[in-house]
């Protein structure tokens, strides 16, 4: 069997860690990257210094996507660059009949998604969009116990999602602050739990209505050490006032906690043309919420109460599914807080009868260890023994994207927002 060829499109720490590493180490003999496509140029000088035996493959800049693939013969375009960037390579790769691999969030619009959507429904190629927590081990074992009828007919889902003051505060040093580049956090972020709830319960949702304010961060942020705009941590004259930075780090060493959210992160890679991964949390471009509540209506009758904080003590996560016949319970707190942190398991309730306490056997690799296995399904095909779909496509990244948008513009109008009405 021929190896296939892979063009990447954003030569970011997310491609150079999620693809680039393991199609040039475990998949060598199934895959071979044939192109780089990016805008900034230093970001093929960081590849290259970390992946030499790529140094010969040719590099292309935006506007040369077509030149790209008629040059190199590709099979499959991998896209993983700023969201801004996904909807343009997704269409241009479905357009020419080619597989896609796309990070979430698949796009930051309802006006791109219904243009990848279009693009889809035309092409002979297939966009797959990399939900990975849909592999996490605990997630696929509540899949299969909702398939088993544990819970009957799903009526209703509560889900909080905690960031902690490390992790959370990331999103606000990069270039998701901007709601032009990342849609927002109930887009960059939320998406991954939205379709999450989508996938569980096998429903759609129809209508969402939030709250949403920034509390912690930007220049009115109650824990800002001096309100002046431009500073970075790793040059910052106040940061030792910065409880933010303190958290983690001392008056005499800086310490990066460990987070595989960001474990493929390069913190010396800082020579990116215009761009420093380190911006100040209290900057008053900053332009997207912090802080999430909103409600959610599904097709079949289902209800989901969510709630998404970026700045809190611990990390993790409460989930219940609510249904006819019993109730699914999990908890998620991660090993980097200072605070307890227990094996996660699931608990199950019948309607009438006793707990029952599942113990999931846990998998290494970059969240929850569900990255390894995605990668075995994009780069080797689905796994036959599997039971159920798990690889996502442009319907389930669409309608997680539509829930975002509809979240936030619910907080800016305080009313419903009809969810399929966004592709209108």
């Amino acid at each position: 069997m021929a190896k296939k060829r892979y063009v990447i499109c954003g030569v970011s720490a997310r491609a150079n860690g999620m693809y680039i590493k393991p199609i040039l180490d475990t998949y060598r003999p199934h895959c071979e990257i044939v192109g780089l496509l990016d805008s900034d140029p230093v970001r093929f000088d960081n590849c290259f210094a970390k992946f030499p035996e790529l140094h010969s493959i040719p590099v292309y800049r935006p506007e040369q996507f077509p030149q790209m693939i008629e040059e190199t013969k590709a099979d499959v375009v991998i896209v993983a660059g700023a969201d801004f960037t996904h909807a343009d390579y997704i269409v241009q790769g479905l357009k020419r009949d080619m597989d896609v691999i796309s990070e979430k969030p698949m796009a930051t619009t309802s006006a791109d998604c219904k243009r990848i959507l279009e693009a889809q429904s035309k092409s002979k190629g297939t966009l797959y969009v990399t939900f990975n927590y849909r592999y996490n081990p605990i997630h696929s074992r509540i899949k299969e116990m909702v398939l088993e009828g544990r819970v009957g007919r799903v009526t209703s889902v509560d889900l909080n999602w905690y960031l902690d003051t490390y992790h959370g505060a990331s999103y606000f040093k990069r270039w998701n602050r901007k709601r032009e580049i990342s849609g927002g956090l109930s887009i960059h972020k939320s998406t991954h739990h939205f379709d999450l709830v989508n996938w569980w319960i096998d429903q759609k949702p129809v209508e969402a209505f939030a709250y949403g304010a920034l509390n912690y961060y930007g220049q009115n942020g109650e824990l800002n050490p001096a309100k002046e705009d431009g500073r970075f941590c790793g040059t910052c004259r106040v940061k030792q006032n910065c409880a933010y930075y303190m958290r983690w780090s001392s008056r005499s060493k800086a310490i990066v906690p460990v987070d595989d959210h960001l474990s493929n992160f390069d913190t010396k890679a800082r020579s990116y043309s215009g761009y420093r991964p380190d911006a100040c949390i209290f900057d008053s471009d900053i332009d997207i919420e912090d802080t999430y509540t909103a409600v959610v209506k599904y097709d079949k009758g289902a209800i989901m109460s969510y709630s998404v904080n970026f700045s809190l003590p611990y990390e993790g996560y409460r989930l219940a599914i609510n249904g006819t016949k019993g109730r699914i319970e999990t908890k998620e707190v991660v090993s980097r807080s200072q605070h307890h942190t227990a094996e996660q398991t699931i608990d199950y309730f019948p309607l009438f009868g006793a707990k029952e306490t599942i113990h999931v056997i846990h998998r290494q690799g970059g969240h929850g260890g569900g990255d390894p296995l995605l990668l075995e399904d994009l780069f080797l095909g689905p796994d036959p023994n599997r039971r159920y779909e798990i690889l996502a496509g442009a319907e389930a990244g669409t309608l997680s994207v539509l829930t975002g948008e509809a979240v936030w513009k619910s907080v800016q109008t305080n009313k419903p927002m009809r969810i399929t009405e966004l592709l209108e």
